[in-house]
């Protein structure tokens, strides 16, 4: 079978690129291994909500009408609203098609599914950030009888085992989780390490809105200084409550959630913490206070004092001033650890040399390495938005014009096919397609 453009992955991003990819009259198909919004469908807790309000679910020629703007949609809401989505677009999905390889030939790329192989000019990798659960080698080390699960496969506490519960990792997920599961009467501690504190409302306004209105989540990749270690910062410590409560680890040590260090060790059955908790709560106040002060710049500027509240600053993050430094697992009141330790993809079957030393895809705003291939739905990916659904759009519209842009001169004969048996060093803008001085390498055969 053969198509101009390939595209791996039928959630919102995949789904983004696919109507861009239509409304510039190019040949695609949309290959997902299950069914489209698979993971929303399949890798998601019961009770967990999107963490954006839902006026900020837009995608390209889509977004919510309903009654309520300011909400946060559930879980089957979100599913629903994607599915939505790939039929008003009519979007060429092969569903249950799970991708084997993706390898260079001739003309462009071959990629072989369970149901059948592919050949086409182009390929669009929008298979996901979080495919697989990032846990530690130390885990290793976790005692027998403990039972070990992440939040791919959580789904509430009646089906964890009796006990308490070692949550590792405060940012989104974790403090979720550890909040949802103490409510229930258990003892929970959470291993706290690097993490980005956040209230959920201020000035009377969701923290999305004044992100959004004063463009920090449209800050591209180019502006920032470290634009990798961008990409590696922790999510951001938020949830969808209906009642806009914050959750931090204020509001978790006030219902009863021990605080602890960054776990550091497991050894002779014992969990033991880092004693560096004060400095990280410390530097997390003061990152959440830094992007308070652009806002009431922002709202200043902007002649905004008048309609919202007043500016204000919350109470700094408490801790035990001896936080525990070892939990022992041995014991029996331990009996479930939560791995809230991060995501990473799974590109197992990339059989394209773009990966680098860490499994991760060497790209320049999504334009990666290699010619004709491109990836969606990273976090950071061009602006601070792009791992949200209301950042997919963006991202898509320009790399689907750079698409473009390469697929003609492809077709003009003005550049090597991916197997030319040499290297050429091409002049790609990565923001939009034009042709300009030499910004990154792409190497041909």
């Amino acid at each position: 079978m053969r198509t101009d453009v390939v595209v791996i992955g039928a959630g919102h991003a995949g789904l983004a690129m696919s109507r861009c990819l239509a409304e510039r009259s190019i040949d695609h198909v949309v290959l997902e291994r299950g069914e489209v919004a698979n993971s929303w469908k399949t890798e998601r807790w019961d009770s967990l909500r999107l963490l954006t309000p839902n006026w900020q679910s837009r995608l390209p020629g889509y977004g919510y009408a309903g009654a309520d703007p300011d909400g946060f949609r559930t879980m089957p809401e979100t599913i629903a609203f994607i599915e939505r989505y790939a039929r008003l677009i009519a979007a060429p999905v092969r569903t249950h098609t799970a991708v084997a390889s993706v390898r260079r030939n001739d003309d462009g790329y071959r990629v072989a599914t369970d149901r059948g192989d592919w050949n086409c000019r182009a390929v669009v990798i929008a298979s996901g950030a979080c495919n697989v659960a990032a846990v530690p080698v130390l885990a290793q080390a976790v005692p027998s009888g403990l039972a070990c699960v992440t939040p791919m496969n959580y789904r509430s506490p009646e089906r964890l085992d009796e006990g308490g519960v070692l949550v590792v990792g405060a940012s989104a997920s974790g403090v979720q989780i550890a909040e949802e599961i103490r409510r229930t009467g258990r003892p929970v501690t959470l291993a706290v390490g690097e993490h980005i504190r956040m209230p959920r409302t201020y000035r009377g306004r969701d923290i999305q809105w004044w992100m959004d209105a004063a463009g920090v989540l449209d800050q591209r990749y180019e502006a920032i200084p470290d634009h990798q270690r961008a990409r590696r910062v922790p999510s951001l410590q938020l949830a969808g409550h209906p009642d806009r409560r914050m959750v931090d680890l204020n509001a978790l040590a006030a219902i009863g959630v021990r605080l602890a260090g960054r776990l550091a060790a497991i050894r002779d059955g014992k969990a033991l913490f880092s004693g560096g908790l004060a400095n990280q709560v410390a530097l997390a106040d003061q990152k959440m206070n830094r992007l308070l002060d652009t806002i009431d710049q922002w709202a200043a500027a902007n002649g905004l004092e008048g309609e919202v509240e007043p500016p204000h600053r919350f109470d700094p993050t408490r801790i035990d001033p001896l936080p525990p430094l070892s939990l022992d697992l041995a014991g029996g009141e331990t009996r479930t650890i939560v791995w809230a330790t991060g995501y990473r993809p799974d590109y197992s079957w990339l059989d394209v040399p773009v990966l680098d030393r860490k499994g991760r895809i060497r790209h320049t705003g999504g334009v990666v390495d290699a010619p004709g291939m491109y990836l969606m739905g990273e976090q950071f990916l061009r602006r601070r938005k792009s791992a949200l659904i209301d950042g997919a759009g963006d991202d898509a519209r320009e790399l689907s014009g750079h698409l473009a842009s390469y697929l003609r001169r492809r077709s003009a004969g003005r550049m090597p096919g991916p197997s030319a048996g040499r290297s050429a060093e091409l002049s790609v803008d990565a923001r939009g397609g034009a042709w300009t001085r030499p910004r990154i390498r792409l190497r041909c055969g």
